[in-house]
């Protein structure tokens, strides 16, 4: 099996176009939205490095944070589509051509996919003090008491606080939904009970539950993390089909060469695969994706339409 891999590689290494076998003749810059140390920036230098060395050429990262992610996709989207300029984005990347009236570019039509790289579930954790040690036992809380339990995001719009709405429309529930400029401050105030639930990503959260000062109810992906087995999914506890995650994807400006897409995916995939690139995204609950081009433009597709209905339904807009 391992040697029919290997030539199917070469066999599509060797009909590839002369431009795609020649790229990268120069250094590639990856642009990552947000500033530096939050998750989409951990995951770029972590690939970054390992792409410089089968692409042969600096990887180099260029934190261009704002406006949601909106100012490094912008930038991204008027450069040249050689592949050179590329542009690792979560998926508030799909959420944003939905919950922005006008935006200076099209998320879909103004990009090249090349690969979902890696996806987290998020976790429902609450403070100690909400009297809650099951999803069965929140929902009833939140039946009983209609927007009582104040639950934090990131921010308006990011997938935790979508992630919030979903679950409201799903378990037939009204919660307070409070945004934050950012997930650390919202964990903060969730550590001091100033809010009492969060739908919080695994790094933000793993830390606080071992320690006990945070309260772990459900992970809303469809399988249970492999750090915290003992953490039930929403999908088990009464809710299936019920998932809500983070993705983080690359791209490059619109009208790339496939070929080119391709090779970059391929190093993607390479990358993630590296046993102590996956080591560190396993240890952090993250999922290695590394998928094809046409895979990565279906999972945007469906997340288009979940995230539309959920948007809509909860009556959001940006400014």
């Amino acid at each position: 099996m391992r040697s029919l891999s290997l030539l199917i590689l070469l066999f599509v290494v060797s009909i590839l176009p002369a431009a795609a076998q020649i790229f990268p003749t120069k250094a590639i810059r990856m642009v990552v939205p947000f500033p530096p140390g939050g998750p989409a920036d951990m995951l770029g230098r972590l690939i970054a490095e390992k792409m410089t060395q089968t692409l042969g050429q600096q990887v180099l990262i260029e934190n261009r944070g704002g406006a949601a992610g909106n100012i490094g996709a912008e930038a991204v989207a008027r450069m040249p589509n050689d592949g050179h300029a590329l542009l690792l984005n979560a998926s508030s990347h799909v959420i944003n051509g939905i919950l922005y009236d006008k935006l200076p570019y099209d998320p879909i039509k103004d990009f090249t996919p090349v690969s979902l790289v890696a996806q987290y579930n998020h976790i429902l954790v609450a403070h100690p003090s909400l009297p809650v040690r099951s999803l069965k036992e929140f929902v009833e809380l939140a039946r009983a008491k209609p927007g009582s339990i104040s639950v934090g995001n990131s921010g308006a719009g990011t997938p935790g606080h979508l992630a919030g709405e979903l679950f409201m429309i799903t378990a037939g529930i009204k919660m307070l939904m409070v945004s934050y400029k950012g997930s650390a401050p919202a964990t903060t105030d969730l550590l001091g009970g100033q809010i009492q639930a969060m739908f919080n990503n695994p790094v933000n959260s793993l830390p606080y539950l071992q320690a006990g000062t945070m309260r772990a109810i459900a992970v809303t992906g469809k399988k249970r993390l492999a750090v915290v087995p003992n953490i039930p999914t929403v999908d088990e506890s009464g809710y299936p089909g019920f998932e809500a995650g983070t993705w983080f994807g690359l791209y490059g400006p619109a009208g790339m060469s496939p070929a080119i897409a391709a090779r970059l995916q391929d190093s993607v995939a390479r990358a993630v695969k590296q046993p102590d690139v996956a080591k560190k995204l396993a240890d952090q609950a993250w999922d290695v994706v590394a998928n094809t081009p046409a895979e990565f433009a279906q999972v945007m597709g469906e997340d288009q339409k979940l995230w539309s209905h959920v948007i809509k339904s909860a009556g959001l807009k940006a400014n």
